[in-house]
């Protein structure tokens, strides 16, 4: 009976090496992906325009800017929860490009990355 060489039949230390080098080519590809998302800025606007908010992909604001006319004195509930819709919107945003770039590297493997 002829020995075969490596240990494992059918040639599976190169099949591993492969496997290796693609989970690490991925592996740096989501570091990069999640460098870029942290780097990212989303906007988002309510009350047509009048209240605007920027946040970063790091789920920090960066900015609130409102139009003069939203500030009434009288109403100031309705200017809070504009504030807290355009907030939401742009964390939506960035919820959204998050999946999509990294659904694109994993193939749509699922499994809730931290961002």
């Amino acid at each position: 009976m002829a020995k075969r060489g490596g240990g494992f039949p059918g040639g599976m230390p190169g099949n591993m090496n492969n496997l290796m080098k693609q989970a690490q080519k991925m592996q740096k590809q989501m570091e990069d992906t999640t460098k870029e998302l942290q780097e990212t800025e989303y906007e988002a606007t309510a009350g047509g325009g009048v209240v605007t908010v920027v946040i970063t992909g790091k789920k920090e604001v960066k900015s609130v800017k409102l139009a003069e006319e939203v500030v009434d004195p009288d109403d100031i509930e309705m200017l809070e929860d504009l504030i807290v819709a355009a907030t939401n919107e742009a964390l939506r945003k960035m919820e959204a490009d998050a999946q999509a770039k990294m659904g694109k590297l994993t193939g749509g493997l699922g499994g809730g990355f931290p961002f």
